[in-house]
């Protein structure tokens, strides 16, 4: 198991963000990790750019902070938020972003043109999270998609998550919290495939 991870987290508001956020270190400090986070910027304005910092580990964390050429994962909510944020990630860090673009400016760039960059860079990953949320039976749960993806990459105890998902989405009625857990089934099932059928 590994001792440390650290994760940007970057989208635009209004996509759950901080609901990933909150999965994720729920899970995380069941599984007996400290936890540091930056503010998450942008949360206020909808359609705004959203970063996080997301620092998890078993020993003491000096800094909320991740360094430029550390991140083990940047995982974004939104394509072209996820290229803002390459300089991040290790040489063997892990880019994943959905497919899906939030168009919250004139001239949004081409999207097969934003696709084909994530896909040249060296372990990157497009999940088709909208069509999964679809599937799970709620367009709500994308963020719980993305989070599913994400615990592919980690040594969080799946268990441990999906309690969390529990914990996040108890007030909302076994409906909600079955297709989120759904969600989050189906995205976790996406990156293992995708990992399994590449050679990145």
């Amino acid at each position: 198991m590994a001792d440390k991870y650290d994760i940007i987290l970057s989208g635009v508001g209004g996509q759950g963000v901080l609901s990933v956020a909150a999965v994720i270190s729920i899970a995380a400090m069941k599984d007996g990790y400290t936890l540091r986070q930056s503010e998450v910027h942008g949360m206020s304005q909808r359609g705004g750019a959203v970063l996080a910092h997301m620092r998890i580990s078993k020993t003491t964390i000096a800094s909320d902070l991740i360094p430029k050429g550390s991140a083990d994962v940047v995982l974004s909510m939104e394509p072209m938020e996820s290229l803002r944020y390459v300089d991040f990630l290790k040489p063997v860090g892990r880019l994943i972003s959905a497919a899906a673009p939030y168009e919250n400016i004139p001239n949004y760039p081409d999207l097969d043109g934003i696709h084909e960059k994530i896909n040249n860079l060296k372990s990157s990953r497009i999940i088709d999270a909208k069509a999964l949320a679809k599937e799970a039976g709620t367009m709500k749960a994308v963020n719980m998609v993305m989070v599913g993806a994400l615990s592919a990459e980690l040594d969080i105890r799946k268990e441990s998550i999906i309690e969390a998902v529990q914990e996040k989405f108890g007030s909302k009625g076994e409906k909600i919290i079955k297709a989120n857990l759904a969600a989050f089934e189906l995205g976790r099932k996406s990156n293992r495939k995708k990992a399994d059928g590449d050679n990145k």
